[in-house]
């Protein structure tokens, strides 16, 4: 039974994604800022009062984990803040660099010694910090924050080699959430895919930038 813990898991994907690994066996450890009631009912661990874009948080976090050792690292935790040119907010978009790019790391370096070989770290980022495929522009803090984490994790990959532990940065789809709107797929068929393609990470395959649905995205 393969330990896994999920940050931001009190609503949308992060939400089903425990849901669903709850009920497929693991022993999940949710990870949140503020529980909710749906949360509370699933009968898993849960660690709240953890802001992933602060250190001391991020600190008493491991301090709450211990020496327990992780199979499986699941970055979610991310905010949007709606933005547009000429009426930019910064601290807006500083506040999604610290959530999205350097909250991930932030977790992965504060767990990393409860990662072992066999492991697996997974930071769900977007499709819209490929700057390959940015053909409508718009959402500046947000895709500049996700294209930072996009190369963050790719430092992670070179990281966690050695180490035996592999990594992915995963596009869970235009997803139907309060962050979105409530526009595109349930989260439910997201988190679907995106345990999918944890699953099928290994040393083979590590580093890549996948679509939720199994194919690979343009950096």
């Amino acid at each position: 039974m393969p330990t896994t813990l999920v940050t931001g898991c009190n609503r949308g994907i992060g939400l089903e994604l425990v849901t669903q690994l709850h009920a497929r066996g693991d022993a999940v450890i949710g990870v949140c800022r503020h529980t909710s009631d749906e949360l509370g009912q699933l009968g898993i661990r849960v660690i709240d009062g953890i802001d992933v874009a602060r250190g001391p948080s991020v600190a008493a976090l491991s301090d709450a984990v211990g020496d327990e050792p992780l199979d499986i690292l699941i970055n979610n935790a991310g905010i949007l803040r709606s933005d547009r040119f000429g009426e930019l907010d910064y601290a807006d978009m500083l506040e999604q660099y610290e959530v999205n790019a350097l909250g991930p790391l932030r977790v992965t370096e504060a767990l990393a010694d409860n990662l072992r070989a066999g492991s697996k770290v997974a930071i769900v980022t977007s499709r819209v910090g490929s700057i390959e495929d940015n053909g409508s522009g718009g959402n500046w803090g947000y895709r500049a924050s996700k294209t930072a984490v996009n190369m963050l994790g790719r430092n992670l990959v070179h990281e966690m080699r050695p180490r035996g532990i592999a990594v992915a940065l995963l596009h869970p789809g235009l997803v139907a959430t309060d962050m979105t709107g409530n526009r595109g797929i349930t989260a439910e068929v997201s988190a679907q895919g995106l345990i999918a393609r944890i699953d099928e990470l290994n040393m083979e395959n590590t580093g890549g930038f996948w679509h939720a649905e199994g194919y690979t995205l343009p950096w």
